[in-house]
C-alpha cells in the first residue's frame, strides 16, 4: 500500500478551495501519489467534500508508456454537471488560471445498475446495462494548469480533470447504428482540431463502460440508473480558453456545441 505523505482529504481540500475560489495551481497540491488506487482515494475524498450529486462519471484514457507503470489503460472520475445542448452554442464554464480542453465524447446513459457485488462483465453484460447513447461535448477543465502533463494521477485527483457534459441528441436504434465506426471532428472556432473514431479505443465506447463498472465494482461506489458514462476523448484532448466555441460533429447527421465561459468564485 502507498503511503501518502499528506492525507488524501487534504490534498482534496486544497483541489476543492481551487474550485471554490476559481484560483490557478501551478503544481500538485500535496505530495503526488505513487499508485492509481492513492489517486482515487483523494478523489474519493473530493466528491465527498464537494457535497454534490454525481450526475455521471468520465473515462479517459492513459497511453503507453504510463499505461504500463501504471497497469490500468482508463481512468475515470465524477461528473457534477450536465447541461442539454441547444440549437445555440450553450455556455460551459472552465478555469481560466488552470487547465481547460473540450472533446467530442459519446455518452452513454445507464439504464439499469450492475449487479451488487459482480466484478467482471463481458462487452455483451455491459451493453445490456445501456439504455442509450448520445452525442455530446465533455468540458475538462481543473485549477491545476499542468494537470495533464504531471499525468493520471493528477488528472484523478481532481474529478478526473472534469467541469461538465454537453448533452447532444440521442442515436436512434444505437445497438445496430456503427456509432463507433463514425467519424467524428472537433473544432474550435470553426477550426478543425481533430478527427477519430470510438472504434479507435480499446474495445470502443462499451469497452469503456465496462472498464467503469468493473472499476467502481472493486472501489466500492454503486452506480446508479440515469447516470452518463463519457466514454473518451474520441479525437482527442484540445485545449481551449475561455470565449472560444468548441463544436463536435458526429457521423453524417450530429452535431453539438458549446461556448466556453470563466468559471466565477463561490
Amino acid at each position: 500500500m502507498t503511503i501518502l505523505t499528506d492525507a488524501p482529504r487534504e490534498i482534496a481540500g486544497r483541489f476543492l478551495a481551487a474550485r471554490r475560489s476559481a484560483a490557478g495551481l501551478s503544481d500538485y497540491p500535496g505530495t503526488l501519489p505513487e499508485t492509481l488506487d492513492a489517486a482515487y482515494a483523494v478523489q474519493d475524498a473530493a466528491i465527498a467534500g464537494w457535497s454534490r450529486p454525481v450526475v455521471g462519471w468520465k473515462v479517459g484514457r492513459i497511453l503507453p508508456p504510463l499505461s504500463d507503470r501504471y497497469g490500468a489503460d482508463r481512468l475515470a472520475g465524477p461528473i457534477f454537471d450536465s447541461t442539454p445542448a441547444a440549437e445555440t452554442a450553450v455556455p460551459m464554464p472552465v478555469f481560466a488560471q488552470g487547465f481547460a480542453a473540450g472533446e467530442a465524447e459519446f455518452l452513454l446513459r445507464i439504464g439499469r445498475a450492475p449487479a451488487a457485488g459482480q466484478t467482471r462483465f463481458t462487452l455483451e453484460e455491459t451493453a445490456e446495462l445501456i439504455d442509450a447513447v448520445h452525442v455530446g461535448i465533455e468540458i475538462a477543465s481543473s485549477p491545476l494548469e499542468p494537470i495533464n502533463r504531471i499525468g493520471p494521477a493528477a488528472v484523478i485527483s481532481d474529478f478526473g480533470n472534469n467541469n461538465g457534459l454537453v448533452i447532444g441528441a440521442e442515436i436512434p436504434d444505437w445497438r445496430a447504428s456503427g456509432f463507433e465506426a463514425w467519424q467524428v471532428e472537433t473544432l474550435i472556432d470553426d477550426v478543425s482540431v481533430g478527427t477519430g473514431t470510438a472504434a479507435s479505443f480499446p474495445d470502443g465506447a462499451i469497452g469503456a463502460a465496462r472498464f467503469l463498472f468493473e472499476l467502481m465494482a472493486r472501489r466500492g461506489i454503486a452506480l446508479q440508473p440515469g447516470q452518463w458514462i463519457s466514454s473518451g476523448a474520441v479525437t482527442g484532448v484540445h485545449d481551449a480558453r475561455p470565449g472560444q466555441t468548441v463544436e463536435a460533429r458526429f457521423g453524417d447527421g450530429f452535431s453539438v456545441s458549446c461556448r466556453l465561459t470563466e468559471v466565477r468564485a463561490g
